[in-house]
């Protein structure tokens, strides 16, 4: 499809494809969305969050969420969420607070410098008259240095702390950021949110989007993406992520794009991501933001110390990947879109970005999977599988 054939599609109305498959592109005023992040409220209803514009590290760049209301056949409006006129608002996490309350975390860059990124904490309000829209306070920015991000929820200790997780985009003095000392950390609070301190993760350069799963008994793994563009690494803590193992290899590649992990109730671990890494493509770029067309002429971050970080593997295809040994092997591996996943580019009015990235999901409570995905740059694309998803046949 044309960018403009995807437009049209953006209604958020939900189509069967099949009798076990229900899609929806989602409604959005930019031209540029990417990001998405589903959550799960009480009555039922979905909110997706993503982020919108003109493009990624542009400063028109802004928080957008959307809600499915349980047993409605469309998306309701695109809601606006973030407000500040000169930064990039990017990768929103939705997260309910033990008190009730919907919070909102995203990122806020200036261009695309992720190293000097803030993490800005809001309160979301349904009216309660239509679930549909939804507001946000103006927010606080988080007690943590700057360069910290985040891309997957929160969760909560038994002693009641907040655990964040963060990957740190490591300042170089003079040079540009470009993905080479980024490690991984989580942000603790003990206070319901009010104070933060960081808790870096040892021997994790290049792991990012750290997605937790909990393994019980006190037990975690976590995933990550990879900016080597290899393999998903994984980690484990055994005492609720107060520390944590060394990083080390899946049998899963990574393209240095976004994953996301879940646990299910039978014990598997399921990791939505694009199977692919550096060694089935050579399409490369110099870096994720180098058509923003601002004037920086700081040399890229030397590498010494840190790693070489691939851009350009191609992002597709969209798969569900399963996990019955606490996800060190994803032996089971279902295809849910395919095509070229070109992102040699991050336009998304040219028709050249053909990605399918930054995926999200969640299991329903009828044993339902919820997922949402980047569809070229220019749409949030939703999809519904029924129960039964996990027995369809691998795709791979």
């Amino acid at each position: 499809m044309t960018p403009d054939e995807i437009a049209r599609r953006m209604t958020g109305t939900l189509d069967a494809v099949s009798a076990d498959r229900l899609e929806a592109f989602l409604p959005s005023p930019m031209i540029q969305n990417h990001a998405s992040f589903l959550h799960m409220q009480d009555d039922g209803s979905l909110i997706c969050a993503w982020f919108g514009g003109s493009l990624e590290g542009k400063s028109d760049i802004s928080i957008y969420a959307s809600t499915l209301v349980e047993g409605a056949s469309a998306w309701g409006p695109a809601q606006r969420l973030s407000f500040d006129p000169d930064h990039s608002e990017q990768n929103p996490v939705l997260f309910k607070a033990p008190d009730g309350r919907l919070m909102l975390f995203h990122t806020s860059q200036p261009s695309g410098n992720q190293d000097e990124c803030r993490i800005r904490m809001a309160e979301v309000t349904v009216d309660p008259q239509d679930a549909t829209r939804l507001s946000s306070s103006e927010g606080v920015y988080l007690e943590l240095p700057r360069g910290c991000f985040v891309r997957a929820p929160l969760s909560i200790r038994a002693d009641g702390a907040w655990m964040l997780p963060i990957f740190r985009c490591i300042q170089r003095p003079g040079q540009k950021w470009n993905g080479s000392h980024d490690t991984a950390a989580v942000g603790v609070s003990e206070d319901g949110g009010k104070s933060w301190r960081l808790e870096d993760i040892d021997q994790s350069t290049g792991c990012v989007h750290m997605s937790p799963v909990n393994l019980g008994s006190g037990r975690s793994a976590a995933f990550f993406r990879r900016r080597q563009a290899d393999f998903v690494y994984r980690t484990e803590s055994a005492d609720e992520g107060r520390s944590w193992s060394a990083p080390s290899a899946t049998d899963l590649p990574n393209n240095n794009s976004s994953i996301a992990a879940i646990g299910l109730n039978d014990g598997r671990i399921a990791v939505i991501c694009n199977p692919v890494n550096a060694e089935a493509s050579l399409d490369r770029r110099a870096s994720l933001y180098d058509e923003l067309g601002e004037d920086d002429d700081r040399p890229d971050a030397d590498p010494t110390g840190g790693c070489v970080p691939v851009w350009g593997v191609p992002r597709a295809p969209v798969s569900v990947c399963l996990s019955s040994d606490g996800g060190v092997t994803f032996p089971h591996r279902i295809l849910i879109e395919d095509g070229p996943g070109t992102c040699l580019s991050n336009d998304s009015t040219d028709g050249r970005n053909l990605e399918m990235s930054y995926p999200w999901l969640l299991a329903g409570h009828d044993g339902s999977l919820h997922l949402a995905y980047t569809y070229h740059r220019r749409a949030i694309k939703y999809v519904r599988l029924a129960p039964g998803w996990d027995r369809l046949e691998s795709g791979e």
